[in-house]
């Protein structure tokens, strides 16, 4: 990528030289010295039988700088699980399981449920949630990666440059976003952020005027990546969504509690594919459809926070300007498209512009409805000050799951 441009208040990193990936394991092998690495895998049982993790376990057992893997395991009964176990095993670094559907962890869930502090929605939210309840439980890493399962198009130096930021110990940088072109196959995707998020924050900002947190999630080349990586230290008190604000709620808490100065981003991949949803235009819980209105709900929900006065007329403006706004970004996508010989149906592509504009006014109707709900889940910090041997009974469960199950 020819693209060396610094335009926004967060560090960006690119891809400038391709520089091979064994230069980066090296130094990373030094990091770890100081800095031990870990990377955390939220999954679903079913895509223990998709292409993509596959793949991915192929990646991962080159890689000999991690120094622990935390896999949680969604979707899963007794059977699966043991295949899980063998499937995972194959790993050459330390390996945890957490079976989430278990009896051990399940009895935990409902401890945590009886005071009120439990995830209340399934879902990756929830699933990371608890794997990051036991990387503290380990205490194994100070350096930690996170991405998804499915991704079709990976490899080892995607992990190797998103957990470089945070693993230098030379750098500042506590949290880092994974950013990457989202084309595939001759198309280009990502409608969720070219379409909604994009043309969202341009239209807030016509309708509210300057804001920090607004100008912060437009310096983000891809919002809405599911790769970051992070300090450890940070885990203890941040507070994530468990539905589809999950990106935009972990940078609401990064922009809450630490200085952008010590936030940064990095090109991952040239290119990328991942499982994709449908757009749901009749199911508002499932899909893009759900999708965009959890995001947009997210986004709001923040504004508020910061002392934004939010009214029904304001979503009306904001439907107006977004929609005009977002018809611009099809033609500007679509010309980017053709230039680079890239598939782009400008129907679908408004299709879902207009199923977009719909939900950011149904998202304002339910935040209006219910301003004091959150979808966040309670930060370890309270978790342990109400449970103090929380992390003692993760891992022991955590360790039996894996002794019962793995013969």
């Amino acid at each position: 990528m020819g693209d060396f441009f610094q335009n926004g208040i967060i560090a960006n990193f690119h891809n400038l030289v391709d520089r091979p990936v064994e230069d980066l394991e090296e130094e990373l092998r030094r990091f770890r010295k100081t800095n031990p690495i870990g990377l955390i895998l939220p999954s679903l049982f079913s895509e223990l039988e998709m292409p993509a993790l596959e793949g991915i376990i192929q990646e991962l057992s080159q890689v000999d700088y991690v120094d622990e893997i935390v896999v949680g395991l969604d979707r899963a009964n007794e059977d699966e699980f043991r295949y899980a176990l063998k499937y995972f095993g194959r790993l050459p670094q330390r390996l945890r399981i957490l079976w989430n559907d278990g009896p051990r962890l399940m009895e935990i869930d409902q401890k945590l449920k009886e005071i009120g502090l439990a995830p209340a929605e399934l879902g990756k939210g929830r699933n990371v949630w608890y794997c990051i309840g036991y990387a503290q439980a380990s205490n194994r890493t100070k350096a930690i990666a996170l991405h998804d399962c499915d991704v079709v198009t990976y490899s080892r130096s995607m992990l190797a440059r998103l957990i470089y930021p945070v693993a230098n110990p030379a750098f500042g940088y506590q949290f880092c976003k994974g950013y990457y072109a989202r084309v595939a196959d001759q198309k280009l995707n990502g409608r969720v952020c070219r379409l909604l998020v994009g043309p969202l924050l341009h239209s807030l900002k016509k309708v509210f005027g300057a804001d920090d947190f607004l100008d912060y999630l437009s310096s983000f080349r891809y919002v809405l990546s599911g790769e970051f990586s992070l300090r450890s230290d940070i885990l203890k008190n941040i507070r994530i969504p468990s539905d589809w604000g999950l990106e935009i709620g972990v940078l609401a808490e990064l922009h809450r509690n630490y200085s952008v100065k010590s936030i940064c981003q990095v090109d991952i991949a040239d290119v990328y594919d991942h499982k994709h949803q449908d757009l749901s235009p009749d199911d508002a819980s499932a899909g893009l459809s759900k999708m965009s209105r959890d995001i947009t709900k997210a986004i709001y929900r923040k504004l508020a926070i910061n002392g934004q006065l939010i009214t029904e007329e304001h979503f009306r403006t904001i439907k107006a300007a977004y929609y005009r706004t977002a018809l611009d970004y099809v033609e500007v996508y679509y010309n980017d498209g053709v230039i680079n010989g890239l598939k782009v149906d400008r129907h679908k592509e408004e299709e879902a512009v207009e199923l977009f504009a719909k939900n950011i006014m149904d998202a304002g109707e339910d935040y209006l409805a219910n301003p004091m709900a959150t979808p966040f889940m309670p930060s370890w910090s309270r978790v342990i000050s109400a449970v103090p041997h929380i992390f003692e009974q993760l891992e022991i469960a955590v360790e039996e799951d894996a002794k019962q199950y793995s013969s």
